[in-house]
């Protein structure tokens, strides 16, 4: 995992929030993150492939438990192999 995957992970748990790609790089910007947003459309599509993130039908993506779980220090790299979820 990236660095700006970690930043996107961690802001979307740290603040608890459902956002579409465009909230999210507007909120990392204005909390000191430097990230283009064609970046964060990058890094929420590949945490979502990894079953990190989840999209709802809305386009807003949140944390998915499996999220939480790499957050939390319980899953390794192993288990981040893009499993159709």
């Amino acid at each position: 995992m990236s660095l700006n995957d970690s930043v996107v992970l961690e802001f979307l748990s740290e603040h608890d929030l459902e956002l579409p790609p465009k909230s999210v790089y507007v909120n990392l910007n204005r909390h000191g993150h430097d990230i283009g947003y064609s970046t964060v459309r990058l890094r929420l599509n590949t945490l979502e492939e990894h079953g990190l993130l989840r999209k709802a039908d809305s386009g807003y993506y949140e944390v998915s438990q499996k999220g939480r779980l790499w957050l939390d220090d319980e899953l390794d790299a192993s288990d981040l192999e893009d499993d159709g979820e």
